[in-house]
């Protein structure tokens, strides 16, 4: 289960699954520049107060689950991880270029989507609809017990 991020003036649980193909679509991974990979999304983790979550690689791309703070624009999480990333593994694993012409590893786009831990898009689009009504009464002590 993920945990709250508890800051001086927030409580947050935000938690994103990003994909990034590998420039080309090719198939570059192997078991050392996996390991390569994961320990620099750790180390960074570390630095920038991101949590990897799950990291998972499939052939031509990689996935990652991950959880950061409001401040952390998800474009800007994006980008420094595939840069420092791409940098290690040029870094650690030359070979690697051989497949990748032009110096990019990673292509510039990427997916992006926001995963949630207390309800589905009805059940919150309900509950917000519901504000300020009296019904709301009893879907409102049913959303705040998924917080406490």
């Amino acid at each position: 289960m993920v945990e709250h991020i508890h800051k001086r003036h927030n409580k947050n649980l935000l938690v994103y699954h990003i994909v990034c193909p590998v420039k080309y679509r090719r198939n570059v991974f192997t078991e050392e520049s996996e390991q390569t990979l994961k320990r620099t999304c750790l180390e960074l983790g570390i630095r920038y107060e991101i949590i990897f979550l799950e990291i998972g690689i499939d052939g031509d791309h990689a996935h990652f689950l991950i959880q950061s703070v409001p401040n952390k624009c998800v474009s800007d999480l994006v980008k420094l991880i595939k840069s420092i990333t791409a940098k290690q593994v040029f870094k650690q694993h030359p070979e690697v270029k051989r497949f990748l012409w032009g110096g990019n590893f990673w292509t510039m786009g990427y997916y992006v989507n926001t995963v949630g831990q207390y309800g589905n898009l009805a059940m919150l689009q309900n509950y917000v609809k519901k504000q300020g009504r009296k019904d709301y009464t009893q879907l409102h002590h049913q959303t705040l017990s998924l917080f406490e």
